[in-house]
């Protein structure tokens, strides 16, 4: 990986003159936008890109186009698509990116998924001058890198605010006698798993609360019914997994067969994809995960719709970082408008001071990340709702307990 960022960036060297105005001289040189995208569709992450990127891409890319394309001064110029797959390699996804800038000459460049890739291309991103809109990174490094790199927006924010919102509501169910004080907690040995358990470990410690089962597990575990039976065990009132998809459904089957159901159980990444509602049917009742929406909005009913009728075989959204991504976009096809040419260091400032409609609300961003998120949601007549942090428009009040499994 290393050596691919240093060979792309002695690559920069001739071309970053040309970062400020784009490749086309213009609004009145452009026939169309061309932008580019390096994403996962082979490999490990491959999952999470096609649920909440790739569709929200494809979905942008022929709206935009429908309605004439992007609007250039006074006219509107259609985008044109540059797209490679990243294998779920940092390795693959620096190559790529070489190929977009040096050689393809996008205008802009549209993220990877997951923070791991993120992290990866945001220092190329950063060199060449492209706007770096992180919709699907969670790391509690993002205040520093939006300092370090002026360049990118960090839109899922930070673990440890997840993991202090969380333990926020723990401790409102505690209080008001719908809970106990002892939680189980398992992680993936993976930088989702890793900084979220990171996090959550001291803010519990600090409630009060008594963590009698913290273990890891390695990616790629296939067999998890060791962990639930282990904290079956120990009859937590609170069991948290801070996991990745595969797993997040793996766990909560596990659960489900064993009758493992605490008064709060919460997984996740993938408790908020549609797949969890498909697999689960009456089951995912009650389940709560990391993420969230505001269900009721018309806007979001308005993307839900859209997105179903754009996406393969009606394909629906996640209720997490898929309205983020599809909301990075709208914010960056508004400062390219504003701007009104391909004018990358204006579209940053843009982006960096400007106010934008999107389909999560009006967004503003402070210090290159916004100031609202969604960290809790629970699985509610058939919506997962964001249920944390309460203040949020729309948020529901949590169900406790969670309903008992029904057979399958």
């Amino acid at each position: 990986m290393v050596s691919a960022v240093k060979r792309l960036a002695a690559g920069l060297l001739a071309v970053t003159g040309a970062a400020a105005v784009g490749w086309g001289g213009g609004a009145e040189a452009q026939t169309s936008v061309k932008i580019g995208y390096a994403i996962s569709r082979t490999g490990p992450a491959a999952g999470g890109a096609a649920v909440t990127t790739i569709p929200n891409y494809e979905l942008w890319v022929k709206e935009v186009n429908a309605a004439g394309g992007l609007k250039l001064g006074d006219k509107r110029v259609p985008i044109e698509v540059v797209q490679y797959d990243d294998r779920s390699s940092a390795e693959e996804a620096a190559k790529a990116l070489e190929r977009l800038i040096t050689q393809d000459k996008v205008d802009f460049i549209l993220p990877p998924w997951g923070t791991g890739l993120n992290l990866a291309v945001g220092p190329i991103l950063n060199k060449a001058g492209y706007p770096h809109i992180a919709s699907t990174a969670v790391t509690d490094r993002a205040p520093e890198l939006a300092k370090r790199w002026p360049n990118s927006f960090w839109l899922l924010g930070t673990s440890a605010d997840a993991a202090k919102t969380l333990v926020e509501l723990l401790v409102k169910l505690r209080t008001e006698g719908k809970i106990g004080d002892t939680v189980a907690m398992a992680s993936i040995a993976d930088g989702f798993g890793i900084d979220l358990s990171g996090a959550a470990r001291p803010a519990l410690t600090a409630a009060k609360f008594k963590l009698a089962y913290d273990k890891t597990y390695p990616v790629g575990t296939q067999d998890l019914s060791p962990i639930i039976n282990e904290v079956k065990a120990l009859n937590p009132d609170v069991f948290i997994a801070f996991s990745y998809p595969p797993d997040t459904i793996a766990i909560t089957e596990q659960s489900r067969i064993s009758g493992f159901n605490p008064k709060i159980f919460y997984t996740g990444v993938g408790t908020a994809f549609p797949l969890f509602k498909q697999k689960f049917g009456a089951n995912a009742e009650g389940v709560m995960g990391i993420g969230g929406w505001n269900g009721d909005s018309p806007a979001i009913k308005d993307y839900l719709a859209r997105h179903k009728a754009s996406a393969a075989n009606g394909a629906e959204p996640d209720r997490w970082a898929s309205a983020v991504t599809y909301a990075g976009l709208q914010m960056l096809q508004q400062a390219i408008e504003r701007v009104g040419k391909v004018d990358r260091a204006a579209v940053i400032k843009d982006l960096q001071s400007g106010t934008f409609d999107t389909v999560i609300g009006k967004v503003k961003l402070e210090n290159n990340m916004p100031t609202k998120y969604w960290w809790v949601g629970q699985w509610q007549d058939g919506e997962f709702y964001g249920v944390g942090p309460s203040g949020n428009e729309g948020a529901r009040a949590p169900v406790v307990p969670k309903p008992a499994w029904k057979a399958q």
